[in-house]
């Protein structure tokens, strides 16, 4: 087995932060052009893979990859197999429940709720011995109450700025997120000195 560690990286927003991390640890990057898609450090036997923020958790499971960043969201939503090494303590906000500040009287006789992540969802409704109809969305969650769609939605919240322009607020927290470290169970026992070095390097930085 290889003793390189690969390590999935998300693109978009936690991109640049994650980066600044690894350097931080003392890993060492050579320049890459802008449509690479994978890096290899120049004083660790460490490779990157940028990938979308949802594959990451595929990637490690799959053992693509040893390690990978990713938000806690994303490993409520699709409960994987995998070790949390480490809480990387940025990428911080809130999955939530929010609807229309003018509350809109529901006439349904099951409520209505838009959301990307169905499973956290359909659960925190579950627990709350609350009938609701699950609605799957993949883009502009906020549209969904002002348009009929659906009642409320249960979406990440950074700064609430974006419900707030669309007369939206949070009726309720469902549970804090921020991005962690994970590994692949399997990989994680098999390279265990290599992984544990690698965690005290992002813990410690």
């Amino acid at each position: 087995m290889s003793d390189n560690i690969k390590i999935a990286v998300p693109k978009g927003r936690l991109f640049d932060k994650s980066i600044e991390i690894l350097k931080k640890s003392g890993i060492k990057f050579a320049d890459r052009s802008a449509r690479k898609l994978s890096i290899d450090a120049t004083n660790f036997p460490i490779s990157i893979l940028i990938v979308r923020a949802k594959d990451v958790i595929t990637y490690v499971e799959y053992k693509a990859c040893d390690i990978g960043i990713v938000g806690l969201d994303l490993i409520r939503e699709y409960e994987p197999d995998l070790v949390n090494l480490a809480d990387l303590g940025f990428g911080k906000c809130k999955m939530a429940v929010a609807e229309p500040i003018e509350k809109i009287e529901c006439w349904r006789p099951i409520k209505r709720v838009a959301t990307k992540f169905p499973h956290v969802a359909e659960a925190f409704f579950a627990k709350a011995g609350l009938p609701v109809e699950i609605i799957e969305l993949y883009g502009s969650i906020e549209l969904a109450p002002l348009y009929g769609l659906a009642d409320q939605i249960v979406d990440i919240v950074d700064t609430g700025k974006t419900l707030k322009e669309n007369n939206l607020h949070v009726v309720e927290e469902i549970f804090s997120s921020s991005v962690q470290l994970v590994a692949n169970s399997i990989l994680y026992k098999a390279k265990y000195r290599l992984i544990d070095e690698i965690t005290k390097q992002f813990t410690s930085s």
